[in-house]
């Protein structure tokens, strides 16, 4: 009921603009693929799957309650697309409510835990190792991208490719949920990632409409932070 696929290596069509109900998704048996690609994809890969030789923090083994409300309240609807997916809790949360649910990730041994998830309870969904960077190589665009602590890895260049990727991914008028972690306290000191709502309102000043920038909480299984890390959780628009 799960299929972890190849990354895609034909030329997308520039404007890809597939007819969801046209779109069926492999439930073969899911095998172990190797993307190809450039040199700096599988030494990114390498380092995903770094992350996930042991349960990250960040891995609860449930959706976040700040993208689980949204799928409650209605607010996820057609093909969905779940960036950075890792071992699949939000693209399964996505097949949970009856949508074409697609991950994609680097990391193949997460994919690999997420494609064992959908077989044990009985839901449909894709994962495809691919790069975020590089979405328009899909040749698919979605009703909703959802990115749970993904955007707020990438600087400079990469960021700004990162939110082109994105673009070429989205339908026009489709939604893009973003979770990331916010810059005040009590986050811990140091912290890279952390944002301010202007940092996510220039980066996505080009091509989308900012809907909202609220404060959540994010889940975690860090004992130190056992009531969750401070973050926002950024609904956008596609224009």
């Amino acid at each position: 009921m799960a299929q972890l696929a190849d990354e895609p290596t034909h030329d997308p069509d520039p404007d890809p603009d597939p007819d969801p109900g046209s779109h069926d998704v492999d439930t073969a048996r899911p095998r172990r693929h190797h993307a190809s690609g450039r040199r700096g994809t599988d030494d990114a890969a390498f380092r995903h799957e770094e992350l996930y030789a042991s349960p990250p923090p960040w891995d609860t083994g449930l959706p976040q309650p700040a993208f689980l409300a949204l799928a409650d309240a209605g607010l996820l609807h057609g093909r969905v697309l779940d960036v950075g997916c890792g071992t699949g809790e939000h693209t399964l949360m996505a097949a949970r409510f009856g949508l074409e649910a697609t991950g994609v990730d680097l990391a193949t041994n997460a994919l690999d835990l997420a494609v064992k998830k959908a077989e044990v309870r009985g839901l449909t969904a894709r994962f495809v190792r691919h790069d975020a960077l590089r979405l328009a190589d899909l040749g698919e665009r979605f009703d909703v991208v959802l990115d749970s602590l993904v955007f707020h890895g990438f600087r400079d260049k990469d960021r700004a490719a990162y939110t082109a990727s994105l673009r070429t991914a989205t339908k026009s008028g489709g939604r893009y949920f973003m979770l990331c972690f916010r810059d005040e306290p009590p986050n811990p000191s140091g912290r890279t990632h952390r944002l301010t709502p202007e940092e996510i309102r220039t980066a996505f000043a080009d091509g989308w409409r900012i809907d909202a920038v609220e404060p959540v909480t994010i889940a975690c299984t860090l004992p130190a932070h056992s009531d969750g890390i401070r973050g926002w959780r950024t609904a956008l628009t596609r224009n």
